[in-house]
C-alpha cells in the first residue's frame, strides 16, 4: 500500500501522510495507549490545517499506533502541571478544542479507525468523526465521572445523537467500557471487522469517498449534522452549499459520465 507523502509536524507523537486522496493523522503514543498530550493536541492542529489547505485530500482517516489503543483519553501525567485546577483546565481546554476546530474546520469526511482502546478524550475525537469502523477487541468508554471532570457539551451532544440519551446515561453514569459488539448495536460505530481487514476495509471505504462529487458530500455532511443536533445550525451557510452542488462543473461531469456509462472525475468545483 503506498504510504504516501509524510507531513511535517511539530511533534514525532502525531504522524501525518497524505496519498490517494486520503490524509492519515496517526496518535503515536503507544507506549501510553496513544493518550493525548497538549503537544499530540497541537500536531492534530498542524496536520489538520495542512490536511484543510490541500484540495487533493478529499477525506481524512483517524488512527492510532501500536494496535492497543486509538487513543485512550488525555495523557493523565499532566494532570497536575496542565488540569490542577479551572484556570489551568480552561487553558488546556482551548488547545484541545483548537485541535477539534481544525479537524472539523477542514469541511471533508472524518473517519475514527479503531482498534483497541478509544477512551475519555479519545472518544471525544471519534466522536467528531463521521464514521467509525472497529475490530472486536475495540472498547469505547468515557471515565469523566471516574475521574470527576466535566465532558463537553459538544461532545455529550454527539454522542447523544449516535446512541440516543438512554445509551449516553448509560455511558456517562457508569463510566464503563462499552465492547465492539455493544457500540455496534448501539449506533456508535458502523462496522465491525478482523483486526487484519481493518486498514483495507478503511481503505477501501475512503478511496469511495475520494472518488465522489466533493461538494455533494460537504452538503450532505453538513445537512445531515444539522438534522442530527448539531449545536451550530446555520441553514443559509446550509442553502449556499446546496446550490453549490447545482452550479458546480462536478454536477455537469457526473450527467455526462452517467450518460456515457463511464466513471466520473470530480474536480470538487
Amino acid at each position: 500500500m503506498d504510504v504516501g507523502t509524510a507531513i511535517d509536524l511539530p511533534t514525532d507523537k502525531i504522524l501525518a501522510r497524505s496519498g490517494e486522496g486520503i490524509g492519515w493523522i496517526t496518535f503515536n503514543q503507544p507506549e501510553k495507549r496513544n493518550a493525548i498530550s497538549l503537544s499530540m493536541w497541537q500536531g492534530v492542529t498542524a496536520a489538520a490545517q495542512a490536511f484543510g489547505a490541500d484540495d487533493s485530500v478529499r477525506v481524512v482517516v483517524l488512527s492510532g499506533a501500536g494496535g492497543k489503543a486509538f487513543a485512550s483519553g488525555a495523557d493523565i501525567s499532566e494532570f497536575e502541571k496542565s488540569r490542577s485546577d479551572a484556570a489551568a483546565e480552561e487553558q488546556y481546554h482551548r488547545v484541545g478544542a483548537a485541535a477539534r476546530k481544525a479537524l472539523l474546520g477542514m469541511d471533508k469526511p472524518l473517519i475514527a479507525m479503531v482498534q483497541g482502546y478509544c477512551v475519555g478524550g479519545g472518544c471525544a475525537i471519534s466522536l467528531l468523526c463521521d464514521m467509525r469502523i472497529a475490530t472486536p477487541e475495540s472498547r469505547f468508554g468515557i471515565p469523566a465521572a471516574r475521574l470527576g471532570v466535566a465532558y463537553a457539551t459538544e461532545s455529550l451532544a454527539r454522542l447523544m445523537a449516535l446512541v440516543g440519551p438512554s445509551v449516553a446515561k448509560d455511558i456517562m453514569f457508569t463510566g464503563r467500557l462499552l465492547p465492539a459488539d455493544e457500540a455496534l448495536a448501539s449506533g456508535l460505530v458502523n462496522q465491525v471487522v478482523a483486526p487484519e481487514a481493518l486498514e483495507a476495509t478503511v481503505t477501501a471505504i475512503a478511496r469511495q469517498i475520494a472518488a465522489n462529487a466533493p461538494l455533494t458530500i460537504r452538503h450532505a455532511r453538513t445537512a445531515l449534522n444539522m438534522l442530527a443536533g448539531d449545536t451550530v445550525r446555520d441553514d443559509a451557510r446550509l442553502d449556499v452549499l446546496y446550490r453549490a452542488c447545482f452550479d458546480s462543473a462536478d454536477f455537469a461531469e457526473g450527467r455526462t459520465a452517467f450518460m456515457a456509462k463511464r466513471k466520473p472525475v470530480f474536480r470538487g468545483a
